[in-house]
Formats: C-alpha cells, sequence, structure tokens
C-alpha cells in the first residue's frame, strides 16, 4: 500500500453512481501531472480509485491555494456534467493516481435511464458544500491550534495507515506551504502549532509525514 493510498473503491461505496463504472474509462496521471487546470472547459467528470489528489485555485494574484485533498471514492469535475461551465480549480496529482472518467455525452444517456444517479451526484455536492460550509465557519471561529488538529485528523481520517504500534500515519506528500495553505493560516503559525502537538505528545512531525501518536487528545483539541 503506497503513501496517501487506502486502497481502491468498490461499487458498494458509490451508491446509483456504481452504475456508471461500467460506462467510464481508466485514467492514470503520474506524481505531479495536471488532471485538469482552471479555465479548462472539458465536460467530464473523475472518480477516484486510487492516490490522492490536491485542488488549488489562483486567486486575483495568480498565486495557487489548496482547497481541498481528494482520494479514493472522491469524485472531481462533477459539476462540469451538470453546467458545463468551465473548470474553477485546478488538479494535480500528488501520488501516482488512478481514475475513471466520465464524459458529459454518455452521463446524458445514462441519466434518462436513471434518474437516481443525478440523486448521488446531488448528495455527494451536498456533502461538498457542507465541507466548504465548515472550511468557512472554522475560518471565521475556529483558532489556529485548532484548525490544525481538525486539518490533521481529516488527512488521518482519509489516508491514515496503522503501523505496528497502533499509531495511525499519514504521509501526506504536502510542502510545508501547501500544508499551511490547507488549514488556512501563515506557514510560521501552522508550524508552531504542529511543534505543540509534537511537544505534547499528540503527533510526531517528520517530513511530509504526521503520525497520530494520541487519537483521543487529537479529537479534544480538535472539537
Amino acid at each position: 500500500m503506497t503513501p496517501l493510498d487506502p486502497g481502491p473503491t468498490t461499487p458498494d461505496d458509490l451508491g446509483a453512481v456504481a452504475a456508471l463504472l461500467p460506462l467510464m474509462t481508466e485514467v492514470v496521471v503520474e506524481r505531479g501531472a495536471t488532471l485538469f487546470a482552471q479555465g479548462d472547459r472539458h465536460e467530464t467528470m473523475y472518480l477516484v480509485r486510487e492516490g490522492a489528489l490536491k485542488v488549488t485555485r489562483a486567486n486575483r494574484d495568480e498565486r495557487p491555494t489548496i482547497l481541498a485533498v481528494v482520494g479514493p471514492g472522491e469524485m472531481l469535475g462533477e459539476m462540469a456534467l451538470l453546467d458545463g461551465r468551465e473548470r474553477g480549480a485546478t488538479v494535480t496529482a500528488i501520488t501516482r493516481a488512478h481514475l475513471l472518467e466520465l464524459e458529459r455525452e454518455v452521463f446524458d444517456r445514462e441519466l434518462e435511464r436513471d434518474p437516481a444517479i443525478a440523486v448521488a451526484l446531488l448528495q455527494d455536492l451536498a456533502r461538498r458544500l457542507r465541507r466548504s460550509n465548515d472550511t468557512v465557519s472554522d475560518l471565521a471561529f475556529a483558532d489556529v491550534p485548532s484548525r490544525v488538529a481538525r486539518t490533521v485528523r481529516h488527512l488521518a481520517s482519509k489516508f491514515g495507515t496503522t503501523t505496528d504500534e497502533g499509531h495511525l500515519r499519514v504521509e501526506h506528500q504536502l510542502t510545508q506551504e501547501e500544508l499551511a495553505q490547507l488549514v488556512g493560516s501563515a506557514r510560521e503559525t501552522v508550524n508552531k502549532a504542529l511543534a505543540s502537538l509534537s511537544r505534547r505528545g499528540v503527533i510526531e512531525v517528520r517530513q511530509r509525514t504526521i503520525t497520530v501518536i494520541d487519537q483521543d487528545a487529537l479529537e479534544r483539541l480538535a472539537g
């Protein structure tokens, strides 16, 4: 099992979207490669089967900010199937990633046959909107240490692998700057928060790797 790769998604994980699997084609994206860029108009959706990718968006100064890290079982670009508009963000592979691709024309034909697929996509969009609302709330009300704890918890729940000692190790492959963007704070501030968690024995920090030592303490700090 590779870093940031808890294993392939199974049809049972996908609900109604599983009906689309036979209509999708496999795509492999090498580490560091761009799946699609902000402003592209490709009307395709992707399902992540293995690996991890980062979603970034450039601001007016053209400096990208990480919005999310996605992994197995998550979808990318499904809004293009619904509105056909340009991509709102850039998606880049953090690790070698295996995805399934669905074109809008194929989706439209299948949607006529099985409208429940649209419901499954809307549920996924609703989950993503809820996460966005949580992120906005965190930025407005939560202090940086709490946001760091929540980010670590999120990465661990999605990508953590259990060590022989029973800890959760996350080889997140993000730079310090990228991790700070994900938290939504300055790199120096995030590094101080991580160092504090390390001194308290909650986590262990190494280069591009975080190991959760005390999961209960992390939960309390994340709130």
